[in-house]
Formats: structure tokens, sequence, C-alpha cells
């Protein structure tokens, strides 16, 4: 290659010199011809100017063709053929770009793409009518493009710890997506009302992003089971948060929730709900019946306003079990799940109900007064 680049440097320069000359040549020639002394014919200079042309997109073609075919071979190398799919697996090398020859590898089911400081998703997705999993976790790409939507075959998108700060409602058009991760996008705090068309999205992941509320569309997806949105900034979950009949896990963890709304207590299919480290002050008394809350429930780091303390027990298998796991034990109770839950609300009543008592004690019998 280098010897063909250096051939070429020299043909060039030979060429710009007569082509100078040629110019000279024709100056000359415009001064000195008279009328019907033109001639049709093309003098040898030009020729030689259109043969340098044409060899000078022919070399640029040729080596545009051969760097195609090197980098469609190294992205061959990539190729995996698992339980029948074909699998790109590109990990912690540099792909900041993907090329425009990745359309001929369009019969692809799966992309995942790591660690390769990948900046963009490619226009040319809407070629890969075939992908079901886009896995492009850990890079830098910024925004997902419209032709997104014309993959409806897709059941996977997996785009965390990206730089996304918008979702195209295109996406909406993915009617086979089961899964979609957008976690650690920081800035992202919206989504499309169109979201709610997912019809068969089945778990969500928008922890550690920007959210300050739940979206509506996130409520109205009928097949939601799996929901994470913690460590955003969220105050307050919708009062029609029952509408998610499907969902059996919600994660909640560090939020700035002060109280939770009863709806939730009609949840009948919740079974995990994480709300660690939140602003929550009580638990509402109508939780006590959820007793579809069995897998794992967390009140921890909350300022909680009454302090209750579950009672230590202790099997005769517990007290034979090494010190590290009697800890591990007393963390799965958690002082702070299901268990406390029920106490904690118990506990609530019974005060209530004491300073209730204690206040009609405090009041003046009417007919007494009357009487007197």
């Amino acid at each position: 290659m280098v010897g063909v680049v250096s051939s070429v440097s020299s043909i060039k320069a030979l060429w710009e010199t007569r082509i100078r000359r040629v110019q000279e040549e024709k100056d000359e020639q415009k001064r000195k011809k008279t009328r019907g002394g033109a001639t049709g014919r093309l003098s040898p200079g030009l020729c030689g100017l259109s043969c340098l042309i044409w060899f000078t997109s022919w070399f640029r073609l040729s080596v545009g063709v051969w760097e195609d075919r090197a980098v469609l071979a190294r992205l061959k190398q990539k190729l995996q053929t698992e339980d029948g799919r074909l699998i790109l697996r590109i990990e912690q090398e540099e792909w900041k770009t993907l090329p425009g020859c990745l359309v001929q590898l369009s019969q692809v089911h799966e992309w995942h793409i790591h660690r390769t400081g990948l900046q963009k998703i490619p226009h040319f997705i809407n070629s890969f009518q075939n992908l079901l999993v886009l896995d492009l976790s850990r890079n830098g790409v910024t925004e997902i493009p419209k032709e997104i939507g014309k993959l409806t075959q897709l059941r996977e998108l997996l785009l965390s710890y990206n730089r996304i700060q918008f979702v195209p409602e295109e996406l909406s058009s993915c009617e086979s997506l089961e899964r979609l991760e957008l976690a650690m996008n920081r800035d992202l705090n919206q989504l499309p009302d169109q979201f709610r068309n997912l019809k068969k999205l089945q778990h969500l992941d928008l922890s550690m992003n920007d959210f300050t509320c739940m979206p509506d569309c996130v409520v109205g997806l009928p097949a939601l089971q799996w929901l994470d949105m913690g460590g955003n900034g969220l105050q307050h979950l919708p009062e029609d948060i029952h509408r998610m009949e499907t969902l059996h896990t919600l994660w909640l963890q560090r939020n700035q929730l002060e109280k939770l709304p009863d709806n939730i207590s009609r949840m009948k299919s919740l079974d995990t709900l994480v709300l660690s480290s939140n602003r929550l002050t009580d638990i509402p008394p109508l939780m006590e019946d959820m007793s579809n809350l069995s897998r794992f429930v967390n009140f921890r780091d909350n300022p909680l306003s009454l302090d209750v303390r579950l009672s230590c027990r202790k099997t005769k298998d517990e007290e034979d079990e090494q010190d590290q796991e009697d800890e591990d034990e007393e963390d799965d109770r958690e002082m702070f799940g299901r268990e406390f839950m029920q106490i904690y609300i118990q506990e609530s009543r019974k005060r209530a109900s004491a300073v209730l008592n204690m206040h009609r004690v405090d009041q003046p019998n009417d007919d007494s007064s009357n009487s007197e």
C-alpha cells in the first residue's frame, strides 16, 4: 500500500506540471484564434487531465472497497452461534461508530456490544429485521434513532449506562418488546405517552435517572411485571397505582417518597416491594392485609415516626449455624421487612386507639354538666 501511494503521488505531481503547461498553451491559443478556427478535438493535455481524474477516483474506490472487506472480515470474526441464533459480540474494543458494511450481516439475531465507546446507533439499524436482542450497555450512546421503530421483532433493548436523554415515540412501534433497560442514563426524566402501546413489555429498568414521578404511561403498561425506579427523585407515587395489575416486583429505593398511596394495598400481584432510603414517616394501615407481599419487603433507612423493633427469635438450627450465617438470617428478616411492617401497623393502631380513648376521657360528660 505504501508503494502504491508513493506512485500515485509521483504521477500526480507529473500531471499537475503538464496541466499547468496545457493551461498556458490554451490561454495563448485563445488570444490567437480567429472565428471558425476552433476544432472539436480535445487537446492532449486535457485528455491527460481526464485520465488523472479517472485514475484518482478509481484508486479511492478501490481503497474503500478494500477497507470495507477488511472491516467486514473483522466483524465476521465476532459472530457466534448460540441456540440457533447468530450473535454479534464485541466487548472492550474501540468501535465508536459502526461501519455501513455491517448491513451485509443483516441476518444477525442479537447484538452484544459492550464497553466499546460506541457513540451512536446507526440509522441503518432498520435493515436488521431479524434482530431480537439489541444490547449496547455501557457505551456512550446519546440517542435512540427513530429507525428503531422498524424493528417489530425486537424483544430486548438494553441501553443502560449510556448518555441517552430522550426516548423517541417511534420506540412504541416495537410491538414485540418484552424487556427494556435504560438504567443510569442520568438525565433521562420522561417517556413519550405512546409508550403505553408496548403491550408485551414485562421488564422495565429506569433506575438511576432523573424522574421525579412515575410516568402515567408506565402505570398503563398492561403486561408489566418488573419495574425498577430506584435512585431517581420520585416524590410521590400515583394514586391509581393499583392499575398495575400484573406487577410483582417494584424497586423504589433511594428516592424522596414521603408517603404511600392507600391503593398500593390493592396490588394483588405485588410480592416484592423495596422502599429503603426514602422519607417515609408512616406505613399505610391498609397494607397489613397484603399477604401477597411474601417474597421481600424493605422499609430500611426511613424516618418512620414509631420506633418498632422485632423480638429476637432463634431456633436450635440457627444456634448451630456460623455467626455470619446468623447475621444473614437476621438480615433476611430485615428488621424492616414484612413482619416489621405488620407489627408497625399494629403498634400504630394501638397508639391511635390509646390517644382516642384518652381524648374521650378528657372530654367532660355533657349529661353531668346539664344536670349540674
